[in-house]
């Protein structure tokens, strides 16, 4: 089906109207899209990339500087958001590789910064117990962590990340579950 450009004011169009806009460089639609959902994808790659806060809004950039790419190969399968989780769920799996080898190499060095130690305050514990589960979530396994993060956090359903991932569900459910068993044991709970 050839693209068409899609009339109307971007506020009164739906998601998939504007993601058929991206598609044929309308770059009013990528800022509607943007608007819509910047929010939900900057929280969705802060609970999957265990990234450094200056680096989620590159990480939101890059995704959305990915959308009009992408948006040639939207076939409806999924909603918008889904989609848009697909596509930060790649930009988080380079980002994490690069991280690893640029850690290696600063490790290998011995530049990596040591963190500071906390004051003992309650909302210091709490912070730091809000911080060790973000750790705990950063370090499962990327296919762990990305199911947990769609399916917990995120609320998507089993069968929509299933579609998104290209796995049964049933797969899924086991990741969830070993993903929920790991982060038990990280924090200090039983597995």
């Amino acid at each position: 089906m050839p693209l068409q450009r899609p009339t109307g004011a971007a506020e009164e169009m739906s998601d998939e109207a504007i993601v058929a806009a991206c598609a044929v460089g309308e770059i009013v639609a990528l800022g509607a899209l943007f608007d819509r959902y910047h929010a939900n994808v900057h929280r969705f790659i802060a609970r999957n990339a265990g990234a450094d806060d200056r680096d989620l809004d590159d990480l939101v950039q890059a995704t959305f500087e990915a959308v009009p790419r992408a948006a040639r190969g939207f076939d409806g399968r999924s909603t918008v958001l889904t989609w848009l989780f697909g596509i930060a769920n790649n930009i988080v799996r380079h980002h994490v590789r690069s991280e690893a080898r640029r850690r290696r190499l600063t490790d290998r060095a011995g530049e990596y910064p040591r963190v500071d130690a906390s004051d003992g305050t309650a909302t210091v514990l709490e912070h730091e117990r809000a911080a060790r589960l973000q750790r705990a979530i950063a370090a499962l396994p990327p296919k762990l962590r990305e199911v947990f993060v769609l399916v917990y956090l995120e609320g998507v359903s089993g069968p929509e990340v299933a579609r998104l991932l290209g796995a049964r569900e049933g797969t899924i459910w086991k990741r969830l579950h070993q993903a929920r068993a790991a982060l038990r044991v990280a924090i200090g709970g039983e597995p």
